[in-house]
C-alpha cells in the first residue's frame, strides 16, 4: 500500500536581495563629509572586522575623535 500524505509541497519563493555593501558605501560617503579621515578609517577597518555601523562609529567617535 503507497504511502499518502495530504500535505502539499511548499513553493520556494525568492526574496529580492539588496546588498549591504551598496547602501554601506552610501552610508559611509555621506557620514564622511561631517568627519576625518582618521575616523573614517578607524569606522571601515572595524566594520570589515564584523562591527555594526553604529558600534564602529561611537568607537571611533570614543578613540580618535570627530
Amino acid at each position: 500500500m503507497p504511502y499518502h500524505t495530504n500535505e502539499k509541497k511548499k513553493k520556494v519563493v525568492k526574496k529580492k536581495v539588496v546588498k549591504k555593501t551598496d547602501k554601506l558605501k552610501d552610508k559611509l560617503k555621506e557620514h564622511s563629509k561631517h568627519h576625518t579621515k582618521k575616523h573614517m578609517d578607524m569606522m571601515k577597518k572595524n566594520i570589515k572586522e564584523g562591527m555594526s555601523f553604529t558600534k564602529a562609529h561611537n568607537l571611533a567617535k570614543k578613540l580618535v575623535g570627530k
